[in-house]
Order: C-alpha cells, then structure tokens, then sequence
C-alpha cells in the first residue's frame, strides 16, 4: 500500500470538499492516486468536483488583442505578480500580441523568432526585458482566431489596464449580420466564457478520455442497475455533463433561462443574418504550471547557518 502522506489527504480534501476521513479512504482505496481517489470520492456521493482543480497560478499576464476579423490571445510568464505590474513587461507583452495579428500565427517557436516592432526578433526583446528588469520571462503559449465575416469578441477579467490582464477570452462569431448586434453578443459571450470556463465549444470536440471517464463514475455510482436501465442513466448523465463542460449548452449567464445556442439563434434574427459560434479560446495565467513552494522559514534558517 502506497504511503498517505497528510499532504496528499490535504491536496485531496482541497481539491474535492469532502472529510478528511473521507479523502484518507478514498486515497488507501486507490493506494495514492489522487485522480482515482477523485473519481472514487464522487462514486461515493461524497463529491461533485467535475473537473480538476489544481490548477496553480504562475505569474505574469495574460494579452488580448482584436484586428478586424482577427484576434490574439498570448501568455506571457514572469516570476512575480510584481513585475506583471511593470510598464516595460506590459509593452512587451501587448507588442507580442501585435506581431502575432500581424502574422497571424500562433506557433510559439515562429512567433519567437518573428520580427519585433522595436528590432530584432520577440525571443531578443524577451532577453532584454530580461536583462533589465531581472526576472526570467517565458512566451507560454497563443492562439490566433478569425472569421471571414462577422465579429471577434474578447474580454479580459481583472484587467491591469486595457487588453492585459489574468484571464482573457476571444469568441468567434462568424456572420454578415449588423456589426453592432455581432459586436454586443460577443463581448457578452466572452464574459460568459470567463466565468463558466467551458471545456469545449459542442460534445463532439469534448476529449473522449474525458467522456469515458464522465461514464464510468456514473457506472460506479450506480453498480447493480440493469443494463438497459444503465445505458439510459448514462446518456442522461453525460447530457447533464455537456450542459456544464459545452459552450453552446451552456446556461448563458446573462440570462440562464437560455442556453448559448439559443440565445446566439436568436442573435441571428436581430443582426439579420445567420450567425456562427466558429470558436473560442480562454486563458488563464499560470492555468496548468506547477509552482514550486518554498518554506521561507526553513530558508532563513538554512541561511543563518551557513
């Protein structure tokens, strides 16, 4: 049997809400694999978490940018939330997103060695703001979006001045319909998409790992059931679980009494045109980065002896 840490039973507890008897089970039942002790926890009842929740905030921000029918999401790191706050890494970091509207590609490596508006490629301004502000400084990732007619919406959420900020979101609306209409329900799906983080715009594009395992909870959760009777527990229990993890069935959150799909149909008649929902992407800073801890404490110990 795998040895459980009260670390681990921490991580756990933190992650799922459930007892710290509970989360202690459910780690020996699955000799320490926090996941399966998870997905174990919401067999029991004793858990609704439907998504990972360790994701750990690294530095840095996070850049939107609009052109036209294109837009531009980049992730900029930095080792301290101070230095997000720095003039000359927010220039740097709006400057990378107007190379990427320019050359509309959202490769990393190419984006690094694309031109810089000030001389010099992105990866040489990216070593001089290193150089003079002093902290390490990484292009994490971008994505580019755009439509042949229509709009592209953004929004960012705890902005540190306009276009830069924590989280940042583009949604692609692809019609020929009024450019106000277009304009106004794109911001207000960017906003949603901030708040309800959906994992994938319809079912077909969710990650079939990600079903399969949606599937087995409900399984587990209901061992003994029929095969018929668990077939349709199953087909309900995902139609629920697209509900939270897709964008168009989604409960919009300006009106929850609509889903995105119904309130984008409805759109189309007031802007005159069909309209799309093409695509979204969302960001959020350091979303997925392990940050390393310290124990300051212990350093200043370490420190005085030395």
């Amino acid at each position: 049997m795998s040895n459980i840490t009260a670390a681990l039973v921490k991580d756990l507890r933190e992650k799922t809400g459930a007892g710290m008897m509970d989360c202690k089970n459910a780690l020996n039942e699955t000799n320490g694999d926090i996941e399966a002790a998870i997905d174990w926890l919401r067999t029991k009842g004793l858990s609704k978490a439907a998504k990972k929740s360790d994701r750990v905030a690294a530095e840095g921000l996070v850049a939107v940018a609009v052109k036209g029918t294109r837009g531009v999401i980049v992730e900029v790191n930095s080792e301290t939330d101070f230095v997000a706050r720095n003039s000359d890494f927010q220039v740097l970091a709006k400057n990378i997103t107007s190379v990427a509207i320019s050359t509309g590609n959202a490769d990393v490596e190419a984006l690094k060695n694309a031109a810089y508006p000030a001389g010099g490629t992105v990866v040489d301004a990216i070593s001089n703001a290193i150089a003079t502000i002093g902290e390490n400084m990484t292009l994490r990732r971008a994505s580019v979006i755009d439509v042949t007619a229509g709009a592209i919406g953004s929004y960012v959420h705890n902005a540190i001045t306009d276009g830069l900020g924590k989280i940042g979101v583009l949604v692609a609306l692809e019609s020929t319909g009024n450019a106000e209409v277009l304009a106004d329900l794109g911001r207000k799906i960017a906003m949603h998409v901030a708040a309800a983080s959906p994992l994938a715009l319809e079912a077909a594009q969710l990650d079939k790992a990600v079903l399969e395992r949606e599937a087995n909870v409900l399984r587990e959760k209901n061992a003994g059931k029929s095969a018929n009777v668990m077939d349709k527990i199953v087909e309900s229990g995902l139609k629920s679980y697209y509900k939270e993890a897709c964008l168009l069935d989604q409960a919009f959150i300006h009106d929850p009494s609509k889903s995105v799909a119904q309130v984008v149909a409805e759109a189309a008649k007031t802007a005159g045109a069909p309209v799309t929902l093409k695509g979204f992407f969302r960001y959020g800073l350091g979303e997925g980065i392990e940050k390393q801890e310290s124990d300051f404490a212990a350093e200043v110990a370490s420190m005085s002896k030395s």
